[in-house]
């Protein structure tokens, strides 16, 4: 079968590129299918910070019919490119029949564009944008996605890997329940360390003080996170009241807690409510039905699942019991019969991260979802090299 590719340049290709999954995941009854704005607004360069520093194309595949059987997206970020031995871009949004040739002009597409470019390599399927979105293929686990999280057909794997793509590194989505009960005895045994010295506190986010948690948000992420993880943005002020303002009709005040050390933050635990228990069956659009579904499930419905975001401390108090003492807290919240959550699935963590993977057993949460992130050499004679664990 012959095959046309073509680059989304108008309205009808961004509507084949978006209505592409509907038909190949329509005997998937987990797939939830993403808002078409969530979709349109990582391509949007007026909406995506990214464009600021990146370059960014996509295509969709048509067969002899002209039937729309693949799509795909390539990305260049110049902040991250160079960060490995070679060059380094990326590509997501892979969607695709399955058929090996099919695939390969695919991914015959994005090597070219990024060699076109002087890259190296490519990551994928990765997000033209934030890490805790669209990142990664699933492989293992095909259960109901996380909100904004991939979900993929069991062949994709094969045809990956088909292409040459070799594990850079598997992510875990782990799942518990809001139960002390859960928590092994060295957790609890931290947390009340940690309860018992009165120059520690752990408070959940108030609405009245915003402003103040938005600013210890700021700190703890840059000492945390971008001090550690290559790659990860300086945050700023003006881009976390942003990311508050664009999540406050969701937040939930109990499901944001904060560590302080006489009185300066020095850790985090962010979650939020998994939005993907509204969006099923909402065929991409967030219109009345979505609105109304968003009231039901914010005021009435219970036993709710929690996503897990962001997880932090800073270098200087890790390995105090910080971490400890925050989930016990949280977990806590279980008990209280108004307290609608259930359970909490982390929005993946690397197998990079070994610190954070013996955190999940003690616990309690076990791997619910296994992604991983493939990179390809497009030089094949190179040295393949896992990512690095951290410390």
């Amino acid at each position: 079968m012959q095959f046309q590719i073509e680059e989304v340049v108008d309205q009808l290709s961004k509507r084949n590129f978006l209505e592409l999954p509907v038909r190949l995941y329509k005997n998937e009854p987990n797939w939830v299918r993403p808002l078409d704005n969530d979709i349109e607004d990582i391509f949007d360069p007026e909406k995506n910070k990214m464009f600021q520093r990146g370059v960014c194309c996509r295509w969709i595949l048509k067969n002899s019919n002209g039937l729309t059987v693949g799509r795909v997206a390539s990305f260049i970020d110049s902040k991250t490119r160079n960060l490995s031995d070679q060059p380094t871009g990326g590509m997501g949004f892979f969607e695709c029949i399955d058929d090996e040739n099919a695939a390969c002009v695919l991914f015959d597409c994005c090597s070219d564009w990024l060699k076109s470019q002087g890259i190296e390599a490519m990551d994928g399927p990765i997000n033209f944008g934030e890490r805790h979105q669209w990142w990664g293929l699933l492989v293992d686990g095909f259960h109901r996605p996380l909100y904004n999280m991939p979900y993929s057909l069991s062949y994709y794997q094969n045809l990956f890997e088909l292409y040459g793509f070799k594990t850079y590194f598997k992510q875990y989505t782990y799942k518990t329940f809001f139960s002390t009960d859960s928590l092994s005895d060295i957790i609890e045994w931290k947390a009340k360390r940690i309860e018992c010295n009165a120059d520690y506190s752990v408070v959940h986010f108030n609405k009245k003080n915003r402003d103040k948690f938005i600013q210890d948000f700021v700190h703890i992420y840059n000492e945390a996170w971008v001090s550690t993880i290559p790659g990860i943005d300086f945050m700023t002020v003006e881009h976390a009241n942003d990311t508050f303002n664009s999540l406050s009709s969701i937040l939930h005040e109990r499901l944001l807690w904060f560590a302080y050390y006489r009185g300066e933050p020095i850790g985090f635990f962010i979650m939020t409510p998994d939005m993907n228990e509204v969006l099923a069956d909402l065929k991409g659009k967030f219109g009345l039905l979505g609105k109304l579904k968003f009231l039901h499930y914010k005021y009435i419905k219970k036993n709710k699942n929690a996503i897990g975001l962001i997880f932090g401390v800073v270098p200087a108090f890790q390995s105090k019991g910080i971490d400890a003492a925050m989930i016990y807290q949280f977990s806590k919240e279980g008990f209280d019969p108004q307290f609608p959550f259930e359970t909490l699935e982390m929005n993946w963590i690397g197998d990079f991260n070994p610190r954070m993977m013996h955190m999940m057993d003690h616990i309690g949460a076990s791997i619910y979802k296994t992604h991983i992130t493939y990179r390809k050499l497009f030089d094949d004679r190179k040295l393949f090299k896992r990512s690095p664990i951290i410390g």
